[in-house]
């Protein structure tokens, strides 16, 4: 009788140890719960991936100081700056989930969810965030080059973006604008920053360059070299902003750069931020929120990062917002 006794006693000491074993697993597996719960769900996406442009441009130092304030304010998501091709890149390579928040012009950001112009097919895997500042089209040359029209680019080397950049859809638009077409000058596929060296250098005769203003490369030209930035036709920008219904005209001030002493007449676009479709309503809430709580740092960035604000950040808004973005601004 004792042995059994003995026997039962022992079997429930181990019957218990193995029940607090249990609850330890239970209270590990609600800690990690709770660790999830912290960062926005399981379904939050740890590494993002923000698409810029060249580094020469506006769209890196934003994109970076984004990518900046969204790593250091929300507990596990890490994200990254990188330079990129810009807009039309950026916009196939969101769609197509190699990155997760990508700088456009809202012409391009439109184009691709329509799947019109330069896209063959609709791109329907992003949503927008906020437009940010008037991105001017500049067409600059060097003084002395004899450049003071669009119609004088004829035959020339003409630098007109990354191939596939918002700023080569762009050019083609104004080049076509102004009854001409790409095949009538010698094109030059160069990012802002080689544009810039090689019109230094001479090798080519003019460059267009879709930024906000001042614009780093043509800062870094006008530093060393008397500049101009040729007007655009008044007759060919209305027939432009009729059909291209995002431009509107803009006016480059004579201040704008070193070296450079005239009002130049253009058009812009609206420089804009989207979203993947991936990218869970909750996480791009809060990324969001990061954002708009840290505008110090999108100012101290670039000069354009000053004019991000709540109360613009509609204007120019060419595509739906992400559901996330939406509940953001729903509340404020």
């Amino acid at each position: 009788m004792k042995k059994n006794q003995w026997f039962l006693m022992m079997l429930s000491a181990v019957l218990l140890v193995l029940a607090a074993c249990g609850d330890d697993s239970g209270d590990e597996q609600e800690s990690s719960g709770e660790s999830g719960d912290a960062a926005g769900g399981e379904d939050w996406i740890e590494n993002v991936t923000l698409l810029t442009g060249g580094e020469a441009g506006v769209y890196f130092p934003l994109g970076v100081a984004m990518a900046d304030i969204i790593d250091s304010s929300l507990d596990n998501v890490s994200a990254t700056g990188v330079s990129s091709g810009a807009s039309v890149s950026n916009a196939e390579q969101l769609n197509n989930g190699e990155a997760q928040l990508a700088l456009v012009q809202n012409d391009i950001a439109f184009y691709g969810a329509e799947g019109s112009n330069m896209f063959s097919e609709v791109l329907d895997n992003y949503s927008g965030v906020f437009t940010i500042y008037p991105e001017t089209v500049q067409l600059v040359t060097l003084a002395d080059s004899g450049i003071e029209s669009v119609a004088d680019l004829e035959g020339k080397r003409v630098a007109i973006g990354d191939m596939g950049s918002g700023t080569e859809a762009n050019a083609n638009q104004i080049i076509e604008a102004h009854g001409m077409t790409v095949d009538d000058i010698d094109a030059q596929y160069l990012d802002f920053a080689d544009a810039s060296t090689n019109l230094q250098d001479g090798n080519v005769d003019a460059a267009f360059v879709t930024a906000g203003t001042p614009t780093g490369a043509i800062q870094e030209l006008s530093a060393s070299a008397d500049v101009r930035i040729v007007s655009f036709d008044e007759d060919a920008m209305d027939s432009l902003m009729e059909e291209y219904t995002y431009y509107t005209k803009q006016d480059i001030p004579a201040d704008a750069y070193d070296n450079f002493d005239s009002t130049a007449s253009t058009v812009a676009v609206q420089a804009m931020l989207i979203a993947s479709n991936d990218i869970p309503e909750d996480q791009m809430y809060e990324m969001t929120k990061a954002i708009f709580d840290n505008l110090d740092q999108m100012a101290n960035a670039h000069v354009r990062g000053e004019e991000l604000s709540l109360d613009t950040a509609e204007e120019g808004m060419s595509i739906d917002l992400h559901p996330g973005v939406q509940r953001y601004y729903d509340e404020q």
